[in-house]
């Protein structure tokens, strides 16, 4: 296993009725094989031990988990009211799922962590209990100080990246939140995110279309022509190599994606689509634009399997090492910026 960070992953559990806490479990059982960097999970203790007999060792501080991963789960402790059966999402346990994020994304910014990955949460529990954002991301994004429209959902598998220009809408109100300066400022965010995160100089970006076959000149809609094609051609005014807009349904076979580094979608389902499709056992949910590096499985709650043993984890595997590259280069360039300093 990897122990080149200077300081562990947080994780946050995500809902205690879901497969966040089986996942996380069967990561640190394979933690050897999958060549994992050590963790430390933040949750209800009583949420893994209901879907797992392995070893916890509960910390305090972050720091402590290098120290007690070969022995055990390291796990900092929440105590919900009460806990929940896997599988049986409640309003007690949406709460545990928020103060595990809350506390995942306070030790990223403060340093005691070297990246937080999001265990999956239930919208629907967390909004019963007051949650005011569309997800996960743009929590994250407010308690960095960082304004939702400068961060992206990007979803990054082996052979596909996208990036939803919309995210938790109706379908039906998709034409109307859509704006040349809500494209713009996804694009340029995606752009940037490829050459922070990803180490791409002159990144690619193609721009789907929102109509089929891109509108058709017109013929099938018009925001292609009065929305699109203008933010295209300001994001290409600023240097930035982006192409479209193109026909979604063209978009996605190997040659295409051959062309770009990442693909811009208009809404959710255009973007998770395909990338699901291709990946779904192993693409990542990755948030650019953030001060802290922040990774999340492509998977939900999956409250029907909860408590089987049959979750996969291979998409926290992916989150987790992802998370780990990413932290890894931006402490290599705070380390080179110091040398440069001294």
């Amino acid at each position: 296993m990897s122990r080149a960070l200077s300081t562990p992953l947080a994780v946050s559990l995500g809902d205690p009725a879901g497969v966040g806490p089986e996942v996380i479990a069967k990561c640190w059982d394979n933690r050897d094989g999958f060549a994992l960097p050590p963790f430390v999970a933040i949750g209800d203790p009583r949420s893994v031990a209901a879907v797992w007999d392995g070893p916890i060792e509960l910390v305090d501080d972050p720091r402590q988990a290098d120290a007690a991963f070969d022995f055990g789960l390291p796990l900092i402790q929440l105590n919900a009211p009460r806990p929940d059966m896997p599988g049986h999402p409640s309003v007690a346990g949406a709460h545990t799922s928020l103060d595990s994020l809350e506390i995942a994304v306070g030790l990223a910014r403060s340093g005691s962590a070297a990246a937080v990955v999001t265990g999956p949460v239930a919208k629907e529990q967390l909004y019963a209990i007051g949650f005011q954002h569309p997800g996960q991301t743009e929590f994250v994004a407010e308690r960095c100080g960082v304004a939702p429209g400068n961060v992206v959902m990007m979803l990054a598998g082996p052979t596909l990246r996208t990036v939803p220009v919309t995210t938790h809408l109706p379908l039906d109100e998709v034409a109307a939140r859509l704006t040349s300066a809500l494209i713009e400022s996804r694009g340029r965010a995606a752009l940037r995110g490829l050459q922070r995160n990803f180490g791409i100089a002159e990144p690619r970006l193609a721009i789907s279309g929102l109509n089929p076959h891109a509108g058709e000149g017109g013929q099938l809609g018009r925001e292609e022509i009065e929305i699109i094609e203008p933010a295209i051609a300001a994001l290409a005014a600023e240097g930035w190599r982006v192409t479209g807009p193109h026909p979604a349904d063209t978009m996605f076979h190997a040659r295409a994606r051959a062309m770009y580094d990442a693909a811009l979608c208009m809404y959710h389902d255009q973007a998770l689509i395909p990338i699901k499709a291709l990946h779904f056992e192993d693409a990542v949910n990755v948030t650019l634009g953030l001060p802290i590096v922040r990774t999340a499985p492509d998977h939900g709650t999956a409250f029907d399997i909860a408590g089987t043993g049959k979750a996969n984890p291979s998409s926290l595997v992916a989150a987790l090492k992802l998370a780990a590259r990413l932290a890894a280069a931006d402490e290599n360039k705070l380390r080179t910026a110091a040398a440069a300093r001294a």
